[in-house]
């Protein structure tokens, strides 16, 4: 039996009063969603782990089986492998991202969705600018970029910048955490956290004069480092299930590239792949098939309905849904039902990103699970609220890759 799990990023949601009180799951037309669930089993998942930040870095890991509490070193060291950064054992690496910054306040964490080769153009003149033998800005995929420090401590509170859309950002500085251990060979918390809001600061000047920024109705004109940690010690998915021999990550997120690769798995590249909603589904689609002819498992990954439900975009969080139905789903199911060979097919959210709320919320996800031959449950349709009646139950964390790879 291979194994296939199709993740839409942020996709679950709270009800909507302009929805008449659904969620955009229950409100959007996903026939293919239903019929998973229709001939599949459910259940509601718990991604996120007690004292951990309700993030993807965090959410994925815990779905893909991994215990945290061993191995989270944060979005840094992710995305350092997901381009193909060696990162060395006295080195902190921070996700940095490029935002937007109007009237003191964080306007978006995404600089205006900036394109690759805009977001590339930005960090490669700030390393130029602020580049030193500590310092490293390294060019990502759009506004998600990696800031490397040597000799840094990864003892600090950093503000995700998503999860504070039109706050003032001089109050979400970096933080040195009280009373963390001594490292001997790095620099104290305080003197990280220092570096860090000192670079924030210098970027603003830098930026706010950059000619790319001249004319632009929402400028690019702050990075904003967070989620660091040092190299992480992960066993690969085919040291945790032997069944995995050859397994492949497919998706246009460095993090989840990243988390794919420590995982052992080989990341697959899709032409048009954005990681928004005018992301290539059909080639994500062709590239998952493709990849189950000669891989035990594949990892689909689909961010655009968290872009969305970020932006606050309640009409196009609903079009992702839709999309990820009619586009991915269908086509894979309805290729799926042909072969020979099974294929047993997990659909899931990695945490809810509620549309009127713009940030990330670690409650229940809704999953479901079906191949061909599998015993349905009574859950007719795909929903937080259908799939939490469903056989599964609540499970938490790795308990989901459990029961997923007994198939």
């Amino acid at each position: 039996m291979k194994h296939l799990i199709i993740l839409g990023d942020g996709m679950s949601d709270h009800p909507v009063e302009n929805l008449g009180g659904k969620t955009p799951l229950e409100y959007a037309s996903t026939p293919a969603f239903d019929m998973l669930a229709a001939n599949g089993r459910s259940g509601s998942l718990i991604t996120i782990p007690d004292g951990f930040d309700t993030g993807s870095e965090v959410a994925n890991t815990a779905i893909l089986g991994y215990d945290l509490n061993k191995v989270y070193e944060g979005r840094g060291p992710l995305e350092a492998a997901s381009i193909g950064y060696d990162l060395a054992q006295d080195e902190l690496a921070l996700r940095c991202n490029i935002i937007t910054i109007e009237d003191g306040k964080i306007v978006n964490h995404h600089g205006g969705h900036l394109a690759t080769e805009e977001g590339r153009l930005l960090i490669e003149y700030l390393q130029e600018e602020l580049g030193s033998d500590k310092v490293r800005l390294i060019p990502g995929i759009q506004y998600r970029h990696l800031l490397v420090i040597k000799g840094g401590s990864k003892y600090i509170e950093c503000a995700p910048p998503h999860d504070h859309p039109n706050e003032e950002w001089k109050g979400l500085l970096v933080k040195p955490i009280i009373n963390a251990p001594k490292e001997e060979g790095r620099m104290s918390p305080q003197e990280t956290a220092d570096l860090i809001n000192d670079l924030i600061l210098k970027s603003q000047k830098i930026l706010a004069n950059h000619p790319f920024n001249r004319d632009r109705k929402l400028p690019a004109n702050s990075i904003w480092p967070w989620s660091g940690g040092y190299r992480p010690a992960m066993l690969t998915l085919g040291e945790l299930y032997p069944s995995v021999k050859k397994g492949s990550v497919i998706t246009a997120v460095d993090l989840i590239r990243g988390i794919g690769i420590y995982a052992g798995l080989s990341p697959i590249d899709v032409e048009g792949a954005t990681g928004l909603a005018n992301t290539n589904y059909e080639g994500k689609a062709k590239a998952a098939l493709d990849a189950l002819k000669d891989n035990d498992f594949v990892f689909l990954h689909i961010e655009a309905s968290d872009e969305a439900g970020h932006d606050g975009d309640l009409n196009l969080k609903l079009q992702t849904i839709e999309s990820l139905d009619h586009r991915i789903v269908a086509p894979i199911i309805d290729e799926l039902s042909k072969w020979n060979e099974p294929v047993a097919v997990a659909l899931l959210p990695d945490h809810a990103t509620p549309v009127e709320l713009r940030v990330h919320k670690g409650e229940p996800v809704p999953f479901t699970i079906w191949y061909k031959g599998i015993s349905p449950d009574k859950v007719s349709s795909y929903s937080e609220k259908t799939c939490a009646n469903g056989a599964y139950g609540r499970l938490k964390l790795g308990e989901f890759m459990q029961e997923f790879m007994k198939v």
